[in-house]
């Protein structure tokens, strides 16, 4: 099953290359962006896409990352209270226990 995956895994990501290559081959005009402020050297339709792509991604990928720490942490917190409310229940039946 594991070798299947990875062949899988790999056919995907040739796919991936081979769109990109035509992607890029069939969009090689050369345009500028134009910001509030500045504006961007021409490059090819493709750079800017891609350029987008890895941006987007590596934005998505940073917010998964904090989003994870958070709940890590919070996780953490949880199970510290939950640690003390069950010593402090074992410490109520021992005292419980002798008082009877």
């Amino acid at each position: 099953m594991a070798g299947l995956r990875r062949i899988l895994i790999v056919l995907v990501v040739l796919f991936l290359i081979v769109v990109a290559l035509v992607f890029s081959m069939n969009n090689q005009t050369s345009v500028s962006l134009d910001f509030l402020l500045f504006k961007t050297p021409s490059h090819g339709v493709a750079v800017w896409v891609l350029l987008a792509f890895i941006l987007g991604t590596v934005t998505g990928i940073l917010v998964t990352m904090l989003a994870t720490a958070k709940h890590s942490i919070a996780r953490r917190q949880l199970k510290k209270r939950l640690t003390r409310a069950e010593q402090a229940l074992e410490d109520s039946k021992a005292q419980n226990s002798r008082t009877l």
